[in-house]
């Protein structure tokens, strides 16, 4: 597979960083991509972000630093979201988690959301202490 475009972002633990993060990733939005494809991984770029402010870095300051990958293949995206909280085992998380998910919740969502949203997810401790969730979805350039 041959990477198209690649780019890095960091920035603080802070909900209010989302319209930045997301209008940074627009220049993925590439013609190779199919529309519906850009909003699934769009949405999800926005949830794992999301669940890295409120759950991984609850008790973190603002400072407390996340980054953002994005890796655009010819017929591949991947998202890494970096976090250094204490990590959880995402298999076991979502195992617990009811199939069907209550729409009208506050929460809770997000890693249900994920996982539809995606080919492959996964969530894993790195080497340097931190958490990477790694987003991928595959997709077929439009004819």
């Amino acid at each position: 597979m041959e990477v198209v475009k690649q780019a890095h972002l960091q920035v603080n633990t802070d909900l209010g960083a989302l319209t930045h993060i997301l209008s940074w990733f627009d220049q993925f939005n590439s013609a190779i991509i199919p529309p519906s494809i850009w909003l699934q991984c769009q949405l999800a770029l926005a949830e794992g972000f999301t669940n890295a402010v409120r759950h991984a870095h609850k008790n973190s300051p603002q400072e407390t630093p996340i980054d953002i990958e994005i890796t655009l293949f010819d017929q591949l995206l991947e998202i890494r979201i970096w976090d250094v909280g204490s990590g959880f085992d995402l298999t076991q998380q979502l195992n617990q988690m009811p199939l069907e998910v209550d729409s009208d919740a506050e929460g809770g969502r997000g890693l249900k959301l994920m996982q539809q949203l995606s080919d492959s997810l996964t969530y894993t401790q790195t080497g340097d202490r931190r958490n990477c969730l790694l987003i991928a979805k595959k997709f077929s350039a439009p004819a």
